[in-house]
């Protein structure tokens, strides 16, 4: 029978450049060894627990989530010491959701209040915030253990006596939730303190537990690890006076191993699992926690979101075209085009119950528009006309034919995403209004985490073997400049790195240390667009900290862990281009008195077209690289959807596909397009029969397929991530609906087969058309 044991003390590559286990990584080994739970103790910190837990969940294994946390000798404001004197190491474990929401505030004071050297809690906020964790006394470098090894050799009655004293504090507040860690990765130092710990266990009557401090998977990954720790101390691998970890035993050792290694601790491993047993953690990620929105009057959130478009497309369509006013009073002039759109939208965003969500991106937009700084919605929300209505977007969706359904419908549990660009020098204007009006401790900025990447894991990995730079320059170059390329898939793709990877062992030996630390965490650092909003202070929900340097407050968690909490992010994107317009905007106004409106260009301008046609279009935003000019001047735009389609074509699959000198040559006449059906000629025929757009595709597979709006962007999202069986699923329904109009099967399966390669290329129109109106603009202003 195979003895039960379970890993509490673990550590990820989110112990920065110091853990070289991929969380993956870990819960697989974890299920490979038979291991009912495991536990999860980087840090510091709680990079990756929503991670941890996902994958745990997944494999069926009991997630344990925790930190190895930083514990001040006094109080955690006092500043001095060195970095080892001015911390402790202790383990803590969450046993529910209370003892995770916890462990959330104490990893966000430890940062954001008691930083030095280390993100360090003390003993008050333990006090706190208790409830619901279990406490290990920690490893050799935790205040327990430091105490039994004050001296050299055993430990004396002294030591035993101060060791008790620093037991029975924790014990007094975690109770039976208190017990005293042994370790046994082969060092002296944690025999020492293994003899002494056993020792004030039995006086004391508390239980022992024992841990494997495991800093990688496997045996062999111990030289991976310890390059990792070169990187972080700036040490190279020779040097004999460097932080290192002795042996190969940090490693995930298998129950088998952790009962050889502990041969008169039976007991202490059974309580391992005994505690992995007591643990249920069931993290609530399905609910909101959005901020509410307080609208004047009394009035509901549906009532004055209604009200404010209404009054926005009365101002927006008073500019347009006739086609969108028929001078209805009921309703307020507009058609009743625009209002059968406003209602569909709205019915949808009241349902999914994200009127809120819309309110309050139109408050700090109002205040962009009030303040004068410049700003405009990307992206698929372009795409409708509630944010068109509300000054986000400044492209009616109507008249460029753009889908509400690619931003959203009712099938989408997942909260609206609306990327708003801002002036890039007052960008934080707006992020700072938001944080007065939602308070401070509502906000925060989102935190990412830099990654070894190929090139960067060569390079890391050959200073810390001395290797001379021109050197590890010559592999780098060797690596092709492909967008996530891998160390693997640059071997398969280079002859020249492969050849010499064969024939030079310094080489493969720098490719192999490489490969393993390939794709680990390196460094944590701000989202440049991404903020949080939430409805209680942020570290009710998520980890919070401080970038080194710097005093922005961020989330522990990367942005899809954010969101999976429940959280409201929004992209608060600077764009230089909004910078230059405006300055540019400020200079007219300055030489000829009057103040110009962008907005209200004419977008037939024959001198601005004559720019384009000619390639002038350094300064031009999207279209000032040598390609898209030879491309501007094969094209000759001569009308706005032109523009549109140069941003969606200039792209390495409509280039290499062929669909970039088809749309020129059938625009020039020189070709004739095909349509296999008149529906696909009416879809087509702005951009010359190439299926350019998204928003394209789906209305095919709508109008002539019979698939409604909703599921057509969800079979293009199976088309691009290759899901099988829901694609033959789609095929089935296009093919039967595109021959009751009329097409013969073998027609319509070919034209499925053209949806199946086009779906791919094909690009957002919505966010296509609202960077081409600020290429018009820059455009318009240099003519």
């Amino acid at each position: 029978m195979t003895p039960s044991f379970v890993h509490l003390h673990c550590h990820s590559h989110y112990s920065l450049l110091d853990g070289a286990s991929p969380i993956q990584g870990l819960v697989d080994r974890a299920k490979e060894l038979g291991m009912n739970g495991l536990a999860l103790t980087d840090h510091g910190n709680l990079y990756g627990a929503l991670q941890f837990y996902r994958a745990c969940r997944d494999a069926q294994i009991n997630p344990i989530l925790g930190y190895e946390a930083y514990i001040a000798p006094g109080n955690r404001f006092e500043r001095g010491g060195t970095s080892k004197s001015s911390s402790y190491h202790l383990t803590l474990l969450a046993k529910n959701r209370t003892g995770f929401h916890n462990l959330v505030k104490l990893a966000s004071r430890a940062f954001l209040e008691g930083f030095y050297h280390k993100p360090r809690i003390d003993r008050e906020l333990l006090a706190e915030y208790n409830e619901g964790i279990l406490c290990l006394s920690g490893c050799v470098s935790g205040e327990f253990s430091r105490a039994l090894l004050a001296g050299s050799g055993a430990a004396t009655e002294e030591q035993i006596a101060k060791a008790i004293d620093v037991a029975a504090w924790f014990h007094r507040l975690f109770g039976d939730r208190y017990f005293i860690e042994v370790q046994n990765n082969g060092l002296a130092i944690q025999q020492t303190a293994m003899e002494a710990a056993v020792e004030v266990a039995r006086r004391m009557g508390l239980p022992l537990v024992a841990t494997s401090d495991a800093h990688y998977i496997r045996q062999e990954d111990a030289e991976a690890q310890d390059v990792l720790l070169c990187i972080n101390t700036g040490k190279y691998r020779t040097d004999t006076n460097r932080m290192k970890m002795e042996g190969d035993q940090f490693f995930l050792r298998s129950p088998a191993e952790m009962h050889a290694a502990f041969p008169d601790q039976e007991e202490a491993l059974a309580r391992s699992q005994e505690i992995a047993d007591s643990v249920d953690i069931d993290l609530d990620l399905g609910r909101r926690h959005f901020p509410t929105f307080t609208p004047p009057d009394r009035k509901s959130s549906e009532e004055y979101l209604r009200e404010l478009c209404i009054a926005g497309l009365q101002e927006r369509y008073a500019k347009l075209p006739e086609r969108w006013r028929d001078g209805d009073p009921a309703r307020g002039q507009l058609s009743e085009e625009v209002f059968a759109r406003l209602d569909r939208e709205l019915g949808v965003i009241n349902k999914l119950g994200f009127c809120d969500y819309f309110l309050i991106v139109w408050d700090f937009v109002r205040f962009a528009v009030e303040q004068n700084i410049p700003c405009t919605a990307r992206g698929s929300g372009v795409g409708s006309l509630v944010c068109f209505a509300l000054k986000m977007s400044h492209v009616c969706p109507l008249q460029f034919d753009l889908l509400f359904e690619r931003f959203l419908d009712e099938s989408r549990l997942e909260a609206p995403d609306i990327d708003i660009d801002f002036c890039k020098e007052r960008r934080g204007e707006v992020i700072q209004y938001v944080k007065e009006k939602y308070g401070e401790a509502n906000v925060a900025q989102i935190g990412t985490f830099g990654t070894l990447a190929a090139r960067a894991a060569i390079r890391d990995v050959g200073r810390t073997m001395g290797l001379p730079i021109f050197r590890v320059d010559q592999i780098v170059a060797m690596v092709p400049d492909q967008l996530g390329i891998s160390i693997d898939r640059a071997l398969e793709v280079s002859e020249e790195l492969a050849t010499t990877y064969e024939a030079d062992g310094e080489v493969r030996e720098l490719l192999d240390l490489a490969r393993k630390i390939e794709g680990l965490a390196r460094n944590v650092g701000t989202h440049a667009a991404a903020v949080v909003i939430a409805k209680k202070p942020v570290d009710h929900y998520v980890p919070l900290q401080h970038v080194k340097g710097k005093t922005e407050v961020i989330t522990q968690w990367a942005m899809g862990d954010v969101e999976r909490a429940g959280l409201l992010k929004m992209d608060f994107l600077g764009l230089r281009n909004l910078t230059i317009l405006a300055k540019t905007i400020e200079l007219v106004e300055e030489a000829r008195g009057e103040r110009i409106d962008p907005y209200q260009f004419p977008l037939d301008d024959a001198e601005t077209f004559a720019l384009l046609c000619r390639g002038e279009t350094k300064g031009i935003f999207q279209l000032e690289s040598g390609g898209i000019r030879d491309l501007l001047q094969r094209m000759k735009p001569d009308q706005f959807l032109d523009i549109i389609a140069t941003n969606a074509l200039y792209r390495p699959g409509p280039l290499e596909g062929g669909m970039v000198d088809d749309y020129i040559e059938v625009k020039h006449g020189r070709q004739q397009a095909q349509y296999p059906h008149p529906v696909m000629e009416d879809i087509l025929q702005e951009t010359h029969g190439v299926m350019v757009y998204q928003e394209q595709v789906m209305r095919i597979l709508n109008r002539l397929g019979g698939i409604q709006l909703s599921n057509a962007y969800t079979c293009i999202k199976a088309i691009s991530k290759k899901k099988l069986p829901m694609i033959a699923k789609y095929r089935e329904q296009f093919i039967e609906g595109a021959h009751a109009q009329g097409l013969a099967k073998k027609k319509a399966e070919e034209l499925f087969g053209m949806i199946e390669k086009f779906a791919g290329y094909g690009f957002n129109k919505s966010h296509s058309t609202a960077y081409a109106l600020i290429a018009y603009m820059t455009a318009y202003l240099k003519a």
